[in-house]
């Protein structure tokens, strides 16, 4: 149960834009979701496998409280999480040491709070321009890059010879682009704009990683940690 609720909290709250999810699961799957409070992120994720104890719709509000309990050095070994429930589903988590005297309670949100708060988003499908595995070496270029354009905010990607670039800036002052991937499939041609920010947080998560971009106005990067898949879908910003 902790290691579920550490993975959420690491691809939600730690990228520092969300801090509500939605948990809809069943005996045959655990989905949750999630969107930026400016709603320039939307996440769609599910776990490989089905947590019994997620079995309902409900929210999780503060993740940020979540994380805190969930860190405090108390519950590090031996810890009793429990899953509250009631009859309109689960509840919350009882959190106890090993010892018994120290304890917690983090409440969930109920399915009726979660769906009026987090009202669903449809995502229609894009064509996928580019399609790529980010190399390690590849994302460290890219964080070097925002550091020496550090009041860039958004950054284009293009393809130009094969290549797919990322580009900050502008020419007519300060300015900078790098080969983020070569010898790339596909083609990317309109000089839509993405956030410098969440881009980064994302490639940072440990775990296999894709990156796609359309030309349709939408990026998605694709996380796998181990116990599910997280999609981070970012629509294309004005600069």
């Amino acid at each position: 149960m902790k290691d579920y609720l550490q993975d959420i909290v690491k691809h939600t709250h730690a990228l520092g834009f969300i801090d509500l999810v939605k948990v809809t699961g069943s005996a045959t799957e655990t989905k949750i979701d999630a969107v930026s409070e400016d709603r320039t992120a939307i996440i769609q994720a599910q776990f490989h496998n089905p947590v019994p104890d997620f079995v309902g719709t409900f929210g999780m509000p503060n993740l940020g409280k979540l994380n805190t309990i969930l860190n405090i050095p108390e519950y590090a070994e031996d810890a009793k999480l429990t899953v509250n429930k009631t009859d309109a589903g689960p509840s919350g988590v009882h959190f106890e040491n090993a010892a018994g005297d120290f304890k917690n309670d983090y409440r969930f949100m109920s399915s009726e709070i979660i769906n009026d708060k987090l009202k669903a988003v449809k995502f229609r499908g894009v064509n996928w321009g580019v399609e790529i595995e980010p190399t390690v070496a590849a994302i460290q270029r890219l964080k070097f890059m925002a550091s020496a354009n550090n009041e860039e905010t958004t950054f284009i990607a293009k393809t130009e010879g094969g290549n797919l670039k990322f580009y900050f800036g502008d020419h007519s002052t300060h300015a900078g682009d790098f080969v983020f991937a070569a010898d790339v499939a596909g083609t990317l041609t309109k000089g839509w704009n993405w956030p410098v920010a969440a881009v980064i947080g994302i490639l940072s998560l440990s775990g296999d990683k894709m990156i796609r971009f359309s030309d349709d106005g939408a990026a998605q990067i694709t996380v796998d940690s181990g116990l599910g898949v997280y999609n981070y879908i970012l629509p294309a910003q004005q600069k």
